[in-house]
C-alpha cells in the first residue's frame, strides 16, 4: 500500500508539471480591451494601465482593433516612442484590427502616427519575457529578430501559425493520456 501511495504521489508531481506547461499556452491580448485602440481619453496612462495588468510573453498575440483611416499601429523604437516620432517606425499596419505576434523579448514600442494621436495618448509600451522564437536564417545573412507582422489581408479570427518552438495542445496532451492509464492501472 505504501508503495501504490508513493506511486500515485510521483504520477501526480509529473501530472502537474505537465498541467503547468500545457497552460502557459499563447495568449491573446486585445489591446486596451473594450478600448481599443483609439486616442483615449485619458491619455497615455490608459494603455499604461492597461498593460500594467498583462504579462506578455514569446507567442502571444496582440490585437489592435481599430477603423481603417482614422488609426494604424506603428512598432517604433524607444527614441521613436518617447518623442512621438512618427518619421522612421520600424514597420506600420494600416489596416485593422492589426494581429502582431511577440517572437522576441524585451521592451515593445507601438504608437499611431496620425497627426496628434500618439502626443494624445495613443501609444503603448510592453515588456515581453521568455526565450526568443529563433527562425532557421539563411547562412549568409544575420538579421535581427523582430515581431511577426501579418499581412493586411491576415484575417483577424485566424490562429497564429504555430512556431516549431511551441508543442501543439495535442502533444502536449499525449503524456496526460498515458499518464491517466498508468494511473488507473496502478491503482488496480
Amino acid at each position: 500500500m505504501a508503495r501504490k501511495l508513493s506511486t500515485l504521489v510521483v504520477f501526480g508531481a509529473i501530472l502537474f508539471a505537465l498541467l503547468q506547461h500545457v497552460s502557459m499556452a499563447q495568449q491573446t491580448h486585445v489591446v486596451g480591451d473594450t478600448l481599443a485602440w483609439t486616442v483615449p481619453n485619458g491619455g497615455a496612462a490608459s494603455y499604461s494601465t492597461w498593460a500594467a495588468g498583462k504579462t506578455f510573453v514569446i507567442d502571444d498575440v496582440l490585437v489592435f482593433n481599430f477603423v481603417n483611416g482614422t488609426h494604424n499601429v506603428a512598432m517604433v523604437s524607444k527614441a521613436s516612442f518617447d518623442s512621438c516620432n512618427t518619421t522612421s517606425p520600424i514597420n506600420t499596419i494600416s489596416n485593422g484590427p492589426a494581429r502582431i505576434r511577440l517572437t522576441n523579448s524585451g521592451e515593445h514600442y507601438y504608437m499611431c502616427t496620425f497627426p496628434r494621436h500618439c502626443s494624445l495618448g495613443q501609444k503603448l509600451v510592453i515588456n515581453v519575457t521568455g526565450t526568443d522564437v529563433t527562425a532557421p536564417t539563411p547562412s549568409t545573412a544575420s538579421t535581427p529578430s523582430s515581431p511577426t507582422v501579418p499581412s493586411s489581408d491576415s484575417p483577424v479570427n485566424s490562429p497564429p501559425a504555430p512556431s516549431a518552438s511551441a508543442p501543439s495542445l495535442v502533444l502536449a496532451t499525449l503524456p496526460l493520456t498515458f499518464l491517466s492509464f498508468a494511473l488507473v492501472r496502478l491503482l488496480n
